[in-house]
C-alpha cells in the first residue's frame, strides 16, 4: 500500500481525492474563508490569486480500525459560532464523501487555524 492512497471497503482511493473531495463541499459551507490554515504560503496565494492552497496540505486522511477518519484545517469568518460551523462542516464532509465514495466516515475533526474579520 502506497502512503498516497487508502484501502477502505474493498476499493483503494487516493488522498488527493478524499481531500479534493473534502475541500470542494467544505468550501460551500457560509462561514468558511477557505480550506486551510494560518500558513504564510496559504494566505500569500489566497491574497494574491483566486486560488486557494492545495487541499492536500488541509486535509488528513486515514483509516483507522477499517474506519474513515478526516481532519480538516480551516480559515473561517468572524461571527461565525465555532460549534455550530464545525457542525456543519462535519455534515457536508461526511455527505460528500459519502455520495462520491460509498463509505462512511467515522469521524471529521475540524481544525479552525486561522479567523479572518470583515474590512470595515
Amino acid at each position: 500500500m502506497s502512503a498516497t492512497e487508502l484501502f477502505i471497503s474493498g476499493i483503494g482511493i487516493s488522498r488527493g481525492v478524499l481531500s479534493t473531495i473534502v475541500a470542494h463541499a467544505v468550501e460551500k459551507v457560509e462561514g468558511v474563508v477557505r480550506v486551510g490554515g494560518n500558513d504564510i504560503a496559504s494566505s500569500l496565494v489566497s491574497a494574491f490569486t483566486s486560488r486557494s492552497v492545495t487541499p492536500d496540505a488541509a486535509v488528513e486522511s486515514s483509516v483507522e480500525d477499517g474506519e474513515l477518519r478526516i481532519v480538516v484545517h480551516l480559515a473561517v469568518f468572524y461571527g461565525y459560532p465555532f460549534t455550530k460551523l464545525a457542525a456543519d462542516v462535519r455534515n457536508a464532509v461526511v455527505v460528500a464523501i459519502h455520495e462520491q465514495v460509498g463509505v462512511e466516515v467515522s469521524a471529521v475533526d475540524v481544525c479552525i487555524d486561522s479567523l479572518m474579520f470583515p474590512k470595515e
